[in-house]
């Protein structure tokens, strides 16, 4: 790269350090990709640092020492969040939205690309400190949510089938009760998609009474892998507490009432805006 004004330097540089998040990149490294001296590296990501933290784009990290440098966390303000929640909610009580069995029409929402980022950046936000290795979810509305997440968290994404598909080799199968229906049914992960002691977040479009993710924690066991958290778009508050298989997880929103006569729905924002 050709020497660049401390402008351009600046301009370039915030671009490098978004397309990397959570990597840890070496003063040295970026004092040769500039051709600068590493005292002016500094003073400019003191400067990103400061309009990062200001407009709530995320933080950057510096560790010192030889193997030290910046990485750069990509996170929300909750009040931006919020906002953003609040509209989503908004579109989720619409009265067209509601499934038989008190289910969320959502797929629209999921298929537009800015607010798919603004949820990534939300659950990236929330599992920032847990160290993740990897994105686990089942098919098919979970995916676009994880792949959003996995571009702030840069961890790769898994995805679990509900049949076995030939072209993914030698797989492991559970079968799991669905907790709100009471079903059995089977889900399969390919035996080359995760290593051992892999960190996994669970990201799932909705949540019931949670028998669906439960199985994704109980299929991690077989691969003796760690659950390091689980995020929800939506969780249901229309199931009780004994009914519900899973009580440590993050909710976007929560569906807190659902009248399939008047077909009246109410949702408000969830538990990640509560801590």
């Amino acid at each position: 790269m050709k020497k660049l004004k401390r402008s351009a330097r600046l301009v370039e540089m915030t671009q490098y350090l978004l397309d990397r998040p959570h990597t840890l990149i070496s003063l040295t490294a970026f004092a040769e990709r500039y051709q600068s001296a590493k005292s002016s590296i500094s003073e400019d990501l003191a400067i990103i640092k400061e309009v990062f933290e200001d407009e709530g784009i995320g933080e950057l990290h510096t560790l010192a020492g030889a193997a030290g440098g910046v990485r750069f966390i990509p996170k929300c303000r909750k009040d931006q969040a919020l906002r953003k929640i609040e509209e989503v909610c908004s579109m989720l009580e619409q009265p067209d939205r509601l499934l038989p069995g008190g289910y969320l029409y959502m797929t629209d929402l999921l298929g537009q690309p800015g607010l798919l980022q603004d949820l990534g950046r939300m659950f990236a936000t929330a599992f920032a400190d847990r160290d993740i290795d990897v994105i686990m979810t089942v098919e098919t509305k979970g995916i676009p949510l994880a792949h959003a997440a996995s571009q702030y968290l840069n961890v790769p994404v898994v995805i679990v089938r509900r049949d076995h598909k030939v072209t993914e080799g030698s797989v492991v199968s559970i079968n799991y009760v669905s907790g709100s229906n009471k079903r059995i049914q089977t889900m399969s992960l390919a035996r080359r998609a995760l290593k051992e002691q892999s960190r996994v977040l669970i990201i799932d479009d909705f949540m019931k009474a949670g028998g669906t993710i439960q199985g994704m924690v109980d299929l991690l066991s077989e691969f003796r892998a760690i659950v390091a958290g689980v995020g929800v778009l939506v969780e249901s508050g229309e199931v009780d507490n004994e009914e519900r298989l899973l009580h440590d997880y993050i909710s976007l929103a929560r569906l807190t009432e659902v009248d399939l006569k008047t077909r009246h729905i109410a949702v408000q924002p969830g538990n990640f805006f509560q801590s």
